[in-house]
């Protein structure tokens, strides 16, 4: 773990993104609410939260952060759904992680939701796939902006 004791306290956030391609048809049913499990949407945005708060269980060497807010937003895309997970703080190091963490927890938690529409006769999934997920942006300094959970 990195020495962070001398570093000052300042605001930082994060925000990440990433795709799970899906079929048009497990879109469509997850637009409609159709999924069995539940609502994909808001299963997984509790799941994206729950990671961000979790990270440093995950990630052995990144320190715990004080989160201050965390907000995912889901959008519908052609032939895949996206999560954005914004997370901000006050702490001696940055969010980043916490947000990827986040963005990969809530399109997991989709994928996990929806594999009995995906899965081929072979029980295969020869179209889904976790991908593109990324930083788009990081803030150090300043205030924090305020975001929804």
């Amino acid at each position: 773990m990195i020495d962070i004791r001398g570093k000052p306290v300042v605001a930082r956030e994060a925000v990440a993104s990433g795709r799970l391609r899906l079929k048009p048809e497990t879109l469509q049913a997850i637009r409609d609410r159709g999924i069995k499990k539940g609502d994909v949407i808001e299963v997984s945005r509790v799941a994206a939260v729950q990671a961000v708060k979790r990270t440093p269980d995950f990630l052995p060497l990144c320190h715990p952060i004080p989160i201050e807010s965390v907000s995912v937003d889901f959008r519908f895309g052609k032939g895949h759904l996206e999560v954005e997970v914004a997370v901000a703080a006050h702490w001696k190091t940055g969010v980043e992680m916490e947000a990827l963490v986040g963005v990969t927890a809530a399109l997991l938690c989709a994928w996990d939701m929806t594999k009995y529409l995906e899965k081929d006769r072979a029980g295969q999934y020869p179209e889904t796939r976790l991908g593109e997920v990324r930083v788009v942006r990081k803030r150090k300094g300043g205030a924090a902006r305020g975001s929804k959970t």
